[in-house]
């Protein structure tokens, strides 16, 4: 694409194809050189069901997104989500060689293959095997072993794995657009790169993005990504909430939703809204609220009780950090704090640049982030070597950098 500082994000969301184009410069910073969207159809729930419809919609975004960057895009970072990924912790132990003594690269590699090896339905493949912490000789939290002196190495992963058809099938759709797929990653990862800073994912922060269709959320407890998922429930399932109980369109369900309404039931007034468009027809502001709260309070419930069960809430040293379009809607952040009983913070950003300010909107998230995941990466590859297949090798940029 004419320069390899020069990385491609694409997100194909429930409610939009969106295509971002930055530039990593040699100081660490992103600057954006475009951006391209379009509203999406074929999507359910964060995956693909209509193939064909969502090239048309890919296609359009593209076009604008090589317009405004003036790049031509032939890769892309591809987000993935969906109820099918799942997560686990597992620890990985071997015996380090007497003759050997000194940690190797194939002891690290050795340590990460079994530490991987643990039951996952077999039509499922692993996306990303992120490093948490390394132990030599009982020696806690090792940053990097290697060279070190030891006769046991244990090492920590936590590892997120989905059905494998169910992601060709994402990667097969961009491929016929053209375009190639550098890599995948699941959407969390992705948009903590630019939410979270070192020193939230230090002292212990979870990180909740709200779409469309889905609800993906990371946690990170002592710099390490220690739990992770994907709830099939997003904005609009509170908007058509909204139009069942009203009888009213999608459309001005979601305006009302918008302009009106609010997640939390703080502070609620009684009051009469007019429904723009239906005229004649009022809502009472507290059923209105009382529809958003419950299915608001359902999604977020499905994340915090087993964060809760693990004891990980009271690490949270940092709080809860909000993105992604419907993060924005009114009250989400009260409720949000209500249910985890821990404050919600002001998402912080990495030093970005660009003609546009796009990218701090917490709808952008997700593919600025992997703009910064693609940089990333780039830098570990001439201490890595050729780059391996596709999702075995975020560790080597997660758990270092993060």
């Amino acid at each position: 694409m004419g320069s390899s500082n020069i990385y491609v994000g694409l997100e194909v969301g429930t409610s939009k194809v969106c295509i971002v184009v930055g530039e990593a410069r040699s100081d660490g910073a992103i600057k954006i050189l475009g951006v391209g969207q379009h509203p999406s159809a074929g999507v359910r729930k964060g995956e693909i069901v209509d193939p064909d419809t969502v090239q048309t919609c890919l296609h359009d975004a593209l076009s604008r997104a090589e317009e405004r960057s003036e790049v031509e895009i032939n890769t892309v970072f591809l987000a993935v989500t969906g109820s099918h990924i799942q997560s686990l912790n597992n620890r990985g132990t071997i015996r380090v060689a007497d003759e050997q003594m000194e940690i190797t690269p194939e002891d690290l590699e050795e340590v990460k293959k079994i530490a991987r090896d643990v039951p996952i339905p077999k039509e499922n493949g692993y996306i990303h095997s992120i490093i948490q912490h390394y132990y030599v000789d009982g020696q806690e939290k090792v940053l990097n072993p290697l060279g070190m002196v030891g006769q046991k190495l244990e090492a920590d992963y936590h590892i997120i794995h989905g059905v494998k058809t169910r992601i060709q099938n994402t990667i097969k759709c961009v491929r016929e657009v053209p375009l190639e797929v550098e890599d995948i990653v699941f959407s969390p990862v992705a948009a903590a790169q630019v939410v979270l800073n070192r020193e939230a994912k230090n002292e212990g922060a979870l990180l909740i993005d709200i779409g469309g269709g889905t609800t993906d959320y990371i946690c990170f407890v002592d710099g390490a990504v220690v739990a992770s998922g994907c709830v099939t429930v997003g904005g609009d399932h509170i908007t058509n909430d909204i139009a069942l109980v009203l009888k009213i369109p999608l459309a001005r369900a979601e305006k009302l939703k918008v302009s009106h309404g609010s997640a939390s039931l703080r502070n609620m007034e009684s009051r009469e809204i007019e429904i723009e468009g239906e005229a004649g027809k009022t809502v009472d502001q507290e059923l209105l609220n009382q529809i958003m709260n419950a299915r608001a309070s359902e999604m977020l419930n499905v994340i915090a009780e087993p964060l809760k069960k693990q004891g990980l809430l009271d690490k949270l040293g940092k709080g809860i950090f909000l993105t992604g379009g419907s993060s924005l809607m009114n009250g989400i952040g009260d409720l949000t704090e209500d249910i985890f009983g821990i404050p919600v913070q002001k998402s912080g950003s990495a030093t970005m640049s660009g003609p546009t300010a796009l990218f701090e909107n917490p709808q952008y998230a997700t593919p600025v982030g992997l703009i910064r995941y693609a940089q990333l990466l780039d830098e570990q590859k001439p201490k890595s070597g050729p780059l391996s297949k596709l999702g075995e090798r975020f560790e080597k940029i997660f758990g270092r950098k993060g």
